[in-house]
């Protein structure tokens, strides 16, 4: 008899134990990085977007309300299907925010599941402009560059300028059509001319076709509207192809990361010219993030993993200003506070749409680098308000 007295004491305090620690569990601020942990992202964002989350939570001092902070990850595998269930579990069991979310339909099936469940959703890696201009919602944020900013961040300049014919290789799938019909727009209403493009499907290893068609179609400039490994590769072929820096034709990307310029390396990447809103050696106050960066990581931030930090930052201050961690109010203080965006002027306007200016860049020959991740140079510039769509006025 007295054993089992005892045992039942050991059953109602190992409950009691428990039940606290489930009460203290609940109590978490929780911030879910969902990313590419292991596909053609996993540089740009990965294990990079996790370490820049976290190094936000330290910065902010580790806690908010008087609630620690926890950063937790997991892989979308690059799959919509994944990455809503995966979201959809973390809502139901509390987490606060989920951050990162590359590939468009991987980040759409996000947003809606944030829509549906009310919960705080920060896009910082996929970039098509629908996220605000069409599924805008009081608890969605973007912070990627969007289509429609990096076609003006390229297209403009360049047109402006000498480009003033353009032809595009294209990857086949919503990302690339977008960017093209962004750019064409923006190529057209700045007196430039597109004379043609040829598409590729996603994961293609040969692009001698695509460059043969490019190079023989006169124009000036070769828009790459791809991304991560495809642009990879069609860069790495097009040096085989002599269309490098000094040559009759500019070659432009649009959404390029400095992991891949470091991949490919500058014999390779040399001329490219693409924009971005975040590069670590911009100012100094990008220039400390950088180096903080590169101390944790052995690499220097692209601009997602810039994204994710200033993204976490902003959410963990909007969360103190509101007083709760109910989404729709935190989604008010976010709009109406500025955003802290590495020295850089920034805010946040209704629709979720995080507005700042954009840079174009050349990469650097190598022999004007002076040192490890030095590659860019600074050709151009476009303001936000040039950059970025007009609001709609649903989601204003």
């Amino acid at each position: 008899m007295g054993s089992g007295k005892v045992g039942r004491r050991a059953v109602l305090a190992g409950a009691a134990l428990l039940a606290g620690r489930a009460r203290a569990q609940e109590g978490r601020v929780r911030i879910g990085v969902l990313t590419d942990e292991a596909g053609p992202y996993a540089s740009s964002g990965g294990a990079g977007s996790v370490a820049a989350a976290r190094m936000a939570v330290q910065d902010f001092g580790g806690t908010v309300l008087g609630h620690p902070v926890e950063v937790i990850r997991a892989d979308t595998q690059n799959k919509p299907d994944v990455a809503g269930s995966i979201a959809r579990e973390w809502y139901d069991g509390g987490v606060d925010a989920i951050t990162d979310l590359p590939v468009t339909p991987v980040a759409a099936a996000v947003q809606q599941v944030a829509r549906d469940k009310l919960r705080t959703v920060l896009i910082t890696g996929a970039a098509v402009t629908e996220f605000t201009s069409k599924t805008c919602a009081p608890v969605s944020s973007h912070w990627a560059d969007d289509t429609h900013a990096l076609a003006a961040g390229t297209a403009k300049v360049l047109t402006e300028g000498s480009g003033k014919t353009w032809y595009f290789v294209t990857v086949n799938f919503s990302f690339g059509e977008a960017l093209q019909a962004e750019a064409a727009r923006v190529i057209e209403a700045a007196g430039g001319k597109v004379l043609g493009g040829t598409k590729f499907p996603i994961g293609n290893t040969d692009f001698s076709s695509q460059l043969v068609q490019a190079q023989t179609s006169g124009a000036r400039v070769i828009g790459l509207a791809s991304v991560g490994g495809d642009q990879v590769n069609l860069l790495k072929q097009a040096a085989e192809f002599g269309m490098q820096t000094g040559g009759p034709q500019t070659l432009a990307g649009f959404l390029v990361y400095l992991t891949d310029i470091h991949a490919l390396g500058l014999d390779v990447a040399q001329g490219l010219r693409f924009p971005t809103s975040f590069y670590w050696d911009q100012n100094p106050a990008a220039r400390a993030f950088g180096q903080r960066f590169m101390a944790e990581r052995k690499a220097m931030p692209t601009q997602n993993q810039a994204n994710v930090y200033a993204a976490t930052t902003h959410f963990l201050r909007a969360v103190a200003q509101a007083g709760t961690r109910d989404a729709l109010a935190v989604g008010r203080a976010m709009r109406a506070m500025p955003v802290g965006y590495f020295g850089a002027d920034a805010t946040m306007r209704a629709d979720g749409r995080v507005l700042r200016d954009l840079t174009l860049y050349r990469v650097k020959a190598p022999g004007e680098s002076t040192g490890a991740w030095d590659y860019l140079a600074p050709v151009g510039s476009v303001t936000a308000g040039e950059a970025f769509l007009a609001i709609n006025p649903a989601c204003a």
